[in-house]
C-alpha cells in the first residue's frame, strides 16, 4: 500500500535525502562477504581487495571472482563476433526491431546536440577550442534479475555520436551460457561496439580501468550497476573518468485534479518495480486524487509480476504527498531534484518554467516516463540522488574533451603581459613573473 502524507511528514521521511552510500547494507550481503573473505568486511573494503586482485592478476582474477561471487564458471572474458551474432537467434525478432527503433531515435536526438570546435582571430592573435572525442569508453550494462539492453543504447549511442572510436560493452554472464544476456549482445551489435566483454560487478569495473590480457583499458567508464559496481567506480576514479555514482532510481509525479488516477498509478508502479530502493513519489494539491491513486495502485499491483519488489519500494521511500497548491508541489520537487519529473497537470507547458532541478521532464499523460526509458530519444541515464542540482543526463558532451588553443602575438603580450606579471608576483611565483618580464624586455 502506498501512503498518503502531509508535507511535514513527507519532509521528515520520503523527501529526506540520503547519500547513496548511507543506506544500510543488508545483513545478507554482509554475511556473504564474511563467508567469501573469512572475516567481517565492509562492501567498500571488499571492492578494494577485488580491484587490487584484478590489477595484479587480470583475466585469472576475473574468472576466480566470478566463480566465488556468482558461482559461474566463466569460459571467456572476451565475447567473439560469432557469439554476438548467434545471440540474435535467442532474442525475439520483435525485441530486436524495438531495439533498432530505439537506437535510431536516440541517435537522432543526440545528433542535434551542439559539439563544435571554434577559432577566433583578432589583431592580438588567435584563441579557440578544439573538441576531441575521448579515445576509449567502457559501458557497463547490468545483467542481474532484469538485464538492461536499453542501457547499452542509451549510453553507447551518445558516445558514438561524439566520435568515440573505441566503445566496449561489459556485462555479467548468465548462468546458463556463461555469456552476457542475448539481448545485451544484440544491443551491443546494434550500436556497433568495438568490443564486448563478459564480467560483472567490481571485477568488470577493474578490468576496464586497469586492462587485462583480454580487456582493453578505457579512458572513461559509464553505466549503472549494483552497490559494488558503484563503489568500484568511485575507487578507480582519477585513473579513469566516470559518468557519476548512480543511486536508486526515482520519479516524482506532480498531478492536479485533471489527472487520470489509473495512469498516475501506473507511472508510480512502473518506477517502483525497478528495485526495492526505488522511489515513486506523487505531489498533488488534491486529496481526492490522492485517495483515488492510492486505490488504483493497490488494484493494479495484484496483476504485476514484480509485486513483491513493488511492495517493498512503496513501503520504503515512496508515497503520495498532499500539498497546499501546485506552487508548493514544484518547490518540493525542486528541492528533491528528481531523476524523472512527470507533469500530469492540465497545462504542463504553463509550469515548465518553474522547474529548476530534474534529470528529465515528462509533459502530460502521453509523455510518460516509460517512453523515455526506451524510445523517446534522450538518454535514460539521468542524475539520481539529488545530483540533478548540478548534473545532466548522459549526452554527447560526456564523451568529448575540450583543448584550449592559444596563439597570441606581440601586441597581446604588451597589452596583457604586465597584468600577468603583477598576478604572478602577488602569488609569490617569481619564476612565473620572470617568464613574463623577459619577454617584455625583448619587446623594448
Amino acid at each position: 500500500m502506498i501512503r498518503i502524507l502531509d508535507v511535514p511528514a513527507a519532509q521528515s521521511s520520503i523527501l529526506k535525502r540520503m547519500a547513496w552510500d548511507e543506506f544500510a547494507v543488508p545483513e545478507s550481503i554482509l554475511a556473504k562477504l564474511e563467508s567469501m573473505f573469512g572475516e567481517r568486511v565492509s562492501p567498500d573494503e571488499a571492492v578494494r581487495r577485488i580491484l587490487a586482485d584484478i590489477r595484479r592478476n587480470g583475466d585469472q582474477a576475473i574468472v576466480q571472482w566470478t566463480k566465488r561471487i556468482d558461482s559461474i564458471d566463466l569460459k571467456t572474458v572476451s565475447v567473439s563476433t560469432d557469439q554476438i551474432k548467434a545471440a540474435y537467434d535467442l532474442v525475439d525478432p520483435q525485441v530486436v526491431e524495438a531495439l533498432k527503433l530505439s537506437a535510431r531515435r536516440v541517435e537522432a536526438f543526440h545528433r542535434r546536440q551542439p559539439n563544435i570546435s571554434w577559432i577566433h582571430n583578432s589583431d592580438e592573435g588567435t584563441l579557440g577550442q578544439l573538441v576531441r572525442p575521448i579515445a576509449r569508453v567502457g559501458v557497463y550494462a547490468p545483467g542481474g534479475s532484469a538485464p538492461l539492453p536499453s542501457t547499452v543504447l542509451m549510453t553507447a549511442i551518445p558516445a558514438k555520436v561524439a566520435g568515440v572510436p573505441f566503445i566496449a560493452i561489459i556485462s555479467p554472464p548468465q548462468r546458463e551460457t556463461g555469456l552476457p544476456h542475448p539481448a545485451v549482445l544484440a544491443a551491443a551489435d546494434i550500436v556497433g561496439a568495438q568490443a564486448v566483454y563478459c564480467a560483472g560487478g567490481a571485477q568488470a569495473i577493474g578490468a576496464l580501468a586497469f586492462g587485462t590480457d583480454s580487456v582493453q583499458r578505457v579512458d572513461k567508464i559509464c553505466g549503472p550497476g549494483s552497490l559494488f559496481t558503484t563503489l568500484a567506480k568511485r575507487q578507480v576514479y582519477g585513473m579513469v573518468g566516470i559518468d557519476g555514482l548512480p543511486g536508486p532510481t526515482e520519479t516524482v509525479v506532480i498531478a492536479d485534479e485533471s489527472a487520470d488516477p489509473n495512469l498516475a498509478a501506473s507511472d508510480l508502479l512502473a518506477q517502483a518495480e525497478h528495485d526495492v530502493l526505488a522511489s515513486a513519489i506523487m505531489l498533488t494539491p488534491s486529496r481526492g486524487l490522492a485517495e483515488k491513486v492510492q486505490a488504483a495502485v493497490a488494484k493494479q499491483m495484484e496483476s504485476l509480476s514484480r509485486a513483491e519488489i513493488i511492495s517493498q519500494s512503496l513501503e520504503r521511500g515512496s508515497g503520495i504527498i498532499v500539498t497546499k497548491n501546485l506552487d508548493q508541489a514544484f518547490d518540493l520537487a525542486n528541492e528533491y531534484a528528481p531523476e524523472h519529473l512527470c507533469l500530469l497537470v492540465k497545462d504542463p507547458w504553463e509550469h515548465v518554467s518553474k522547474v529548476q532541478n530534474a534529470g528529465g521532464i515528462f509533459l502530460g499523460e502521453m509523455s510518460f516516463e516509460v517512453l523515455g526509458d526506451y524510445v523517446a530519444g534522450p538518454s535514460h541515464t539521468m542524475p539520481t540522488g539529488a545530483t540533478a542540482r548540478f548534473a545532466s543526463p548522459a549526452n554527447v558532451n560526456d564523451f568529448i574533451k575540450i583543448i584550449s588553443l592559444v596563439d597570441l602575438n606581440e601586441k597581446a603580450l604588451r597589452a596583457i603581459g604586465p597584468a600577468a606579471e603583477t598576478i604572478a608576483n602577488e602569488e609569490g611565483l617569481s619564476a612565473h613573473a620572470s617568464a613574463v618580464r623577459q619577454r617584455l624586455e625583448i619587446l623594448k
